[in-house]
């Protein structure tokens, strides 16, 4: 049964050192390492748990005033998560599709200024691309494929002005939908990161 943003509403209240700013990338097929070598990475200290790696990667980011950023990883089943606090790499196209040679990329992300934007590519293909926000903004080799999973995990569409925006958690759900990955608290709080920095700009 496909989940709802709902059932990712705890996201916000149990995380907002990350929640108001954040980049989750799902990859599939390749390790940690193997993603490193496409982002053209260097390998940083592990670190455990999501509040650390928020810590090191706003360091991080005052230590190279802005060229670099601290990313997360692990594995999970086939697939690797990429976790950038404040980043947006995961969603840049230039360097989203290239990386996504021979692979499932996809990425949700979203800013302070509540700016967000939904990646989903298949071997260097967009396949769909859009604000969670806005999800009639659609483009994409495929943009209405997901249309009706999109609208049961409550996305809203045109005029449908909902009591709680809950765009940022129905990206989650969609992005499990699209993979069979969930993201869960513990994951989040237990888990030992792979971790290395990417150059930004």
């Amino acid at each position: 049964m496909t989940k709802t943003g709902a059932d990712y509403a705890w996201f916000e209240d149990e995380f907002p050192g990350i929640a108001e700013a954040y980049c989750f990338t799902l990859v599939r097929g390749l390790s940690p390492a193997g993603l490193v070598s496409r982002l053209e990475g260097r390998p940083a200290a592990p670190l455990q748990g999501i509040a650390a790696v928020v810590d090191a990667a706003f360091a991080q980011y005052d230590l190279e005033d802005g060229d670099r950023q601290l990313v997360a990883m692990t594995t999970l089943g086939t697939w690797t998560l990429l976790i950038e606090p404040n980043g947006y790499l995961g969603v840049t196209e230039e360097r989203a599709l290239p990386a996504s040679a021979g692979t499932t990329w996809v990425s949700h992300f979203v800013n302070v200024n509540a700016v967000g934007t939904f990646l989903w590519a298949e071997d260097q293909a967009l396949r769909l691309c859009f604000d969670p926000m806005f999800p009639e903004g659609r483009r994409g080799t495929t943009p209405d494929e997901l249309l009706d999973v999109m609208q049961r995990i409550g996305f809203h569409f045109d005029d449908d002005d909902p009591e709680t925006d809950l765009s940022s958690p129905a990206a989650f759900a969609l992005a499990e939908h699209l993979t069979g990955v969930a993201i869960t608290p513990t994951l989040l709080q237990d888990t030992t990161f792979t971790c290395a920095t990417v150059q930004i700009r």
